[in-house]
């Protein structure tokens, strides 16, 4: 945790305020708005007020030569602080909470966009499956996910890794993108690339094809429905006439689910290219997965509350962005018995109740 919390002290070098009149390092704002976010503050008012009542515990952190900023000084710092040098320490977080993962895992990284509805922001995200969110990228007002995507792709250590993205990013340029870093992919496609839905849609039609697809199920039972998951994988794609189109495509999938809620019954069935070899199992996984993202996103609008904040400083917005879904990487890891199949929001709540006691024993495990 000081590792990552030292990587905060480059954010002194772009501090462009007047240092004769400066009494609170930039460093030490963020650092108390990280903690503060983990344990229920939405703004910059609560960040103040967590920091007068933790001042003390702070101190093991930070100097605080002057003692806790004021709000309106935290306001500033998260107005002026480039979310390129947040990003940074976020990285540097990551490393930290994956310091004891072992050998190399191959992650899923879903990559999805979200607008904050207080200022208009739309930030594309990439989240594991643990519900870490691994970068993000604002997009620009002019243009679209399509060109944050790429840009996205370039911050992130994907080698190895499998890539989702909804069918939005079924661009050529995208998937280049993806296996030039020697990662994988899985992503889903619509009608705007052409015939390749339709010509991949057909093929499954098939009864004598889709027999001879790898097939993998699964039924689940939650508030009052149940689900039944289907999943078809093969790399028959020979008669394929896009396949040179797309950089590494060796495969193409279809999943249908059906959920059925009292005497009705709903089915969504989905298509896919895929850079992956035949294994329907691992297909299955990438695709579940991708709704964590979803999920993700769910987390920041009603754990912390984003749609409600009506930020209207994009940059101040996009910072709280990043730091917030930094404390919901702590809060998804916090695994401790006192809070054992507690919401995310309920957890906020009671770390808010005992801090100190929180966080020593989250640095202990």
């Amino acid at each position: 945790m000081q590792d990552a919390l030292r990587h905060l002290k480059i954010l002194e070098s772009f501090d462009i305020r007047q240092q004769g009149k400066v009494k609170h390092k930039l460093s030490e704002i963020i650092g108390i708005s990280f903690f503060a976010m983990i344990a229920n503050a939405n703004d910059s008012v609560d960040i103040q007020h967590f920091g007068e009542a933790h001042e003390e515990f702070l101190k093991e952190y930070f100097v605080l030569k002057h003692g806790i900023p004021s709000h309106d000084t935290i306001w500033r710092a998260l107005e002026m602080v480039s979310p390129e040098y947040l990003q940074g320490f976020q990285r540097k977080f990551n490393e930290f909470l994956n310091s004891n993962e072992g050998e190399k895992v191959r992650k899923i990284l879903a990559i999805d966009g979200k607008t904050q509805c207080g200022n208009g922001n739309h930030i594309v995200s990439a989240v594991d499956e643990e519900g870490i969110c691994f970068g993000q990228k604002l997009v620009d007002e002019k243009s679209n996910e399509i060109t944050a995507i790429p840009l996205l792709l370039d911050d992130l250590k994907i080698n190895g890794h499998i890539i989702t993205i909804d069918a939005m990013g079924a661009q050529r340029d995208i998937v280049a993108k993806i296996r030039k870093k020697r990662a994988d992919y899985v992503i889903s496609l619509k009608g705007n690339q052409g015939t390749l839905h339709d010509d991949v849609r057909l093929y499954f039609e098939d009864k004598d094809l889709l027999a001879k697809c790898e097939y993998v199920s699964k039924i689940e039972k939650a508030h009052s429905a149940i689900e039944k998951r289907e999943y078809w994988h093969t790399d028959d794609i020979s008669w394929l006439v896009q396949k040179d189109k797309w950089a590494g495509l060796k495969s193409i999938g279809m999943t249908r689910n059906t959920i059925t809620k009292g005497d009705k019954t709903f089915t969504e069935t989905r298509f896919f290219i895929c850079s992956l070899h035949k294994d329907a199992k691992t297909f299955a996984r990438a695709v579940r997965s991708h709704w964590m993202v979803e999920s993700f996103h769910w987390h920041l609008d009603v754990t912390f509350g984003e749609d409600a904040n009506q930020t209207l400083d994009k940059t101040a917005a996009y910072n709280l962005n990043v730091i917030d879904k930094m404390a919901i990487s702590v809060l998804k890891l916090a695994k401790l018995s006192s809070m054992k199949n507690m919401s995310l929001k309920k957890k906020r709540y009671v770390i808010s109740l005992d801090f100190e006691g929180f966080m020593e024993e989250i640095l202990a495990g």
